[in-house]
């Protein structure tokens, strides 16, 4: 059974480059795609960035191209979202998860099927 855990998370400055990780036990995560979603308070969880890790093939959506990167190690057990140029509005729990398919949109999480339990990111002055 595929487990992930988040990490990276907790208070950071604007314009700071917090780094999150999702690390899987249990499986290896070649086989997957790897999503990284938010949920800010008051907002609906959307997902912002997936990697196919085998192709290492990636999808951001609108809100983190250009200032997200998501990466997966060499042993392809864990998948990183380096994130740059934070702002407030970038307060959330950020999630990752494992699936068969990256999302079309950020609303869309069909063929999730694995969800770590979040790491919340505090963007403040």
């Amino acid at each position: 059974q595929l487990q992930l855990v988040e990490s990276g998370g907790g208070a950071v400055q604007p314009g700071e480059s917090p780094r999150l990780s999702c690390g899987a036990s249990g499986v290896a995560l070649e086989s997957y795609a790897v999503v990284w979603l938010r949920q800010a308070p008051g907002k609906e969880r959307e997902a912002i960035s997936c990697v196919r890790v085998r192709s290492n093939s990636a999808w951001y959506a609108g809100s983190a191209r250009g200032r997200f990167t998501i990466s997966s190690d060499n042993d392809k057990t864990t998948v990183f979202l380096q994130m740059s140029s934070l702002r407030p509005e970038d307060t959330a729990t950020y999630y990752c998860a494992a699936g068969f398919r990256c999302p079309s949109y950020s609303g869309d999480t069909y063929g999730v099927e694995h969800w770590g339990k979040g790491t919340l990111v505090t963007v403040s002055s």
